[in-house]
């Protein structure tokens, strides 16, 4: 199963200060840990919510709005993509993180393919094209 690991931001985080090199390191060695466990897919921390912008979609109607976005704890300031057996594994995982200071961190599981297919009753041929889709983003890379 893949999951989403997200790491909510801080006003840190929002007032875009990078963390200390202590942390950083930690960090990487953590991520480096993960990686040789075959756990890591991906990650990376995100630029402040002042660097980006939401579009809304209200029929016809695109709205894009500016950041910064209020409630920073409600934000994400960084995120990895874990392949494990369980929701239970990726909790195991994350409890060996480098957090500390109130650092909150969201794990959900990513939809695959099959899921539509058993869940929702969608049409195989959904998955198909799912498949091919995600062919050509491994062969750019």
């Amino acid at each position: 199963m893949r999951v989403m690991v997200f790491v909510k931001g801080d006003p840190g985080s929002e007032a875009g200060q990078l963390p200390d090199e202590a942390l950083v390191d930690a960090m990487t060695r953590f991520n480096e840990e993960l990686v040789g466990a075959g756990v890591m897919l991906a990650g990376d921390g995100l630029h402040p919510s002042a660097k980006g912008v939401r579009v809304r979609f209200d029929g016809p109607k695109k709205t894009v709005i500016d950041g910064p976005f209020s409630e920073a704890k409600e934000l994400v300031a960084g995120y990895w993509i874990w392949q494990v057996r369980s929701l239970d594994e990726a909790v195991e995982w994350l409890k060996k993180a480098p957090f500390d200071g109130g650092t909150e961190v969201e794990i959900r599981p990513i939809f695959e393919s099959e899921d539509f297919l058993a869940e929702g009753g969608y049409d195989s041929s959904i998955r198909d094209r799912e498949d091919r889709i995600k062919e050509t983003i491994a062969a750019r890379s």
